[in-house]
């Protein structure tokens, strides 16, 4: 994907937008167990909740091709019959994503694989967008698509707990102990599938997204893709 393909469908990533119904989400604490598991309907949510939940799946649509974004590519013999790719099929529908068992299988490999030293968040979200026409001149018309394109977006974000802090109360107008609070940072890993090459579906490929450039989470990009683990853009560029 280049990056106007990237930013396409990155625009989409909001409420007034998408087509994501509802958000899906697990914690994991750091011993590699759920705390809780949940579904958020998008049409519930506040204006600032949803803000919050789809700029963490954005944010995995952002950063430098090569670097931060990813290119993983499947071998014909996978897209034809492999656990991984059917895995991932199944969550890009929304129908799909609704099944329990699909979707703690998928949290599973995330667990067993992904090497964070904190607890985490994984958040899926899944949206339909019918691609509009774009003329040579690329002037795009909306009334006019030929593809719709479903996509499943993945983001796997550290959660760390805040110190304590005094916070103001406004009914007894004084400031009290806040005790500590758990806050979901930015997303340290994720991934699109599949890929939005030429503006057009293409399930032999995918996104990866890694916030840290040196270290590219082998294991889990092995778990969830079974697919040669490019290097870490720092160590191409040593090599």
């Amino acid at each position: 994907m280049n990056e106007k393909e990237i930013g396409e469908i990155r625009r989409r990533v909001r409420k007034d937008r998408t087509n994501v119904n509802t958000i899906y989400g697990c914690y994991v604490n750091g011993q590699k167990e759920i705390v809780s598991e949940f579904s958020g309907s998008v049409g519930m949510m506040s204006e600032n909740e949803a803000e919050k939940y789809f700029g963490m799946l954005k944010k995995v649509l952002s950063g430098s091709i090569g670097k931060n974004l990813i290119d993983i590519t499947f071998k014909t013999s996978q897209v034809a019959d492999s656990p991984e790719h059917k895995l991932l099929m199944q969550l890009r529908q929304q129908e799909n994503l609704k099944n329990d068992e699909i979707r703690m299988s998928f949290y599973q490999k995330v667990m067993e694989s992904v090497n964070l030293d904190t607890a985490y968040l994984i958040l899926l979200g899944c949206d339909s967008y019918d691609v509009p026409f774009k003329s040579k001149d690329d002037f795009a018309q909306a009334d006019n698509s030929e593809e719709t394109f479903t996509y499943v977006l993945c983001a796997i974000c550290p959660v760390k707990q805040t110190k304590p802090t005094l916070h103001y109360v406004p009914e007894s107008k004084d400031f009290h102990d806040g005790g500590i609070t758990n806050v979901v940072s930015a997303p340290e890993l994720g991934f699109l599938f599949p890929a939005f090459d030429n503006r057009s579906t293409n399930i032999y490929n995918a996104l990866y997204y890694t916030r840290n450039v040196k270290e590219g989470q082998d294991a889990l990009v092995e778990a969830l893709f079974n697919a040669p683990v490019p290097k870490p853009a720092a160590q191409q560029k040593q090599s």
